[in-house]
């Protein structure tokens, strides 16, 4: 059977990275999450000094150095799913920390960024057999793939399941600062110039916001079952 690819858009936290792993362990694909490796972009570019006091972003020195980020993922024998990997080292906690968070937007939008994202991005994804989530993966990366989802819930689950995941880290924050940082990325995602969020024409909406992991995991199972059947 020949494998497809299959990509999984949406907002931030609505629970697109669960499914795609999920689906990708269950289907024996490979799982690439996208917005991994923007958020690796902007560890680089805090480790660096690249992001100034005031959050804006020394953008001639990072197109200068984009040459040297280089993202890979590695599968986690304890955990059975893979790891991120700046330039060789596992930073797969640290990008999920709130600081990271708070600038990926801003470094995601610039268009040498995204160009260089998903150069790496079809790469790894050529043969096929892949699930990858993220912001514009059915309509900039793989805007040929078979199975495109577009998963959406509302701010308020969005923001209380991103608390909960902090928490759960042991990371203290609260429910509104989590709410207006969901809410700005949004609007940042859906604004920018180059590879905007939306919704690709031809991708199957799903609205999780009363949904169980279970009840996601077995739609997106169906769908598959249907794009290969």
């Amino acid at each position: 059977m020949k494998k497809i690819t299959i990509a999984i858009d949406g907002h931030s936290s609505c629970g697109k990275s669960t499914m795609a792993k999920d689906l990708a362990r269950e289907i024996g694909y490979i799982y690439i999450d996208s917005g991994a490796m923007y958020r690796c972009c902007t560890l680089f570019c805090m480790q660096r000094g690249l992001i100034r006091p005031d959050g804006s972003i020394d953008v001639e020195s990072l197109q200068r150095l984009m040459p040297e980020i280089q993202v890979s993922f590695r599968l986690n024998a304890s955990t059975g799913r893979p790891d991120a990997y700046l330039n060789g080292v596992n930073v797969e906690e640290r990008i999920r920390k709130m600081d990271v968070s708070a600038h990926v937007s801003p470094v995601a939008a610039l268009p040498f960024v995204r160009a260089a994202m998903t150069a790496q991005q079809q790469e790894m994804g050529r043969e096929g057999g892949i699930v990858m989530d993220g912001r514009d993966i059915g309509t900039a990366v793989f805007p040929d793939a078979e199975l495109k989802v577009f998963v959406t819930a509302s701010d308020e689950i969005r923001a209380q399941r991103r608390l909960d995941e902090l928490r759960a880290k042991g990371e203290e924050a609260d429910f509104e600062s989590v709410l207006a940082n969901l809410r700005e990325r949004d609007r940042i995602d859906s604004t920018r110039a180059v590879a905007p969020l939306r919704q690709a024409e031809d991708a199957l909406v799903l609205d999780n916001s009363h949904l169980t992991i279970p009840e996601q995991k077995q739609w997106l199972l169906e769908r598959f079952k249907e794009r290969t059947a």
